[in-house]
């Protein structure tokens, strides 16, 4: 589990394939502090299992679910990563409850520079839309965002420059693809809402809404 808070860039320093499968190596430093063989490390959102530590290095192992899935699909050589260890018990949850399990990927449409933050707009998969709520939390690239506004398929991001600086959505440019993870409340009220007690389907319609005190 992991809060969207980065700790470190982190670049790619090796993707090599393995079969249908690859295995990754990542050039960090700071968060190899305390990490030891079978951690969890999330990378640009996703969770990976710590094979084997280096020099300022650690490796992963990549399974073909996650490259088809993710922007790992487009990873070379330099190319530069969000890092972020696994959260403790003891771990201040600085962002909101992200599980480095990617629901799919989003597309920059906009980024441009206001007065005090950065706006950048992200089209989505029409099936993630109904998590996507204003004022809600998204995590992109394993970033923990909050949502300005949303449209049709697209939401917009208003981000400090403090985060905008320090994870890798300062290089991205219109028209790449970025990790989405949305908040897993949403799609547990969903299963608890669309579920009876005996197992049926439930419809969240307004007759629901009056016979739970909503009108």
């Amino acid at each position: 589990m992991f809060t969207g808070i980065i700790e470190e860039l982190g670049t790619i320093k090796e993707f090599s394939k393995a079969g249908s499968n690859a295995v990754i190596t990542v050039s960090c430093k700071e968060i190899l502090e305390g990490v030891k063989i079978g951690d969890s490390i999330a990378i640009d959102g996703v969770c990976q299992t710590v094979i084997s530590l280096g020099v300022n290095t650690f490796k992963a192992e990549v399974s073909s679910e996650t490259i088809s899935v993710t922007t790992f699909s487009k990873f070379k050589t330099g190319t530069i990563v969000n890092l972020e260890r696994a959260m403790t018990l003891s771990s201040r949850l600085g962002g909101h409850i992200v599980l480095g399990h990617v629901d799919g990927l989003g597309q920059i449409k906009i980024i441009q520079k206001d007065e005090n933050f950065y706006r950048i707009n992200v089209a989505a998969n029409e099936d993630l839309e109904k998590y996507i709520a204003k004022k809600g939390s998204i995590t992109v690239n394993g970033t923990s965002l909050t949502i300005a506004n949303t449209s049709s398929n697209e939401f917009e991001l208003a981000i400090i420059p403090h985060t905008f600086e320090n994870t890798n959505l300062k290089l991205l440019k219109s028209g790449d693809y970025v990790n989405l993870e949305v908040d897993i409340l949403a799609r547990y009220i969903e299963k608890i809402l669309s579920t009876g007690n005996n197992g049926s389907k439930n419809m969240l319609d307004e007759n629901f809404l009056k016979e739970n005190g909503f009108f």
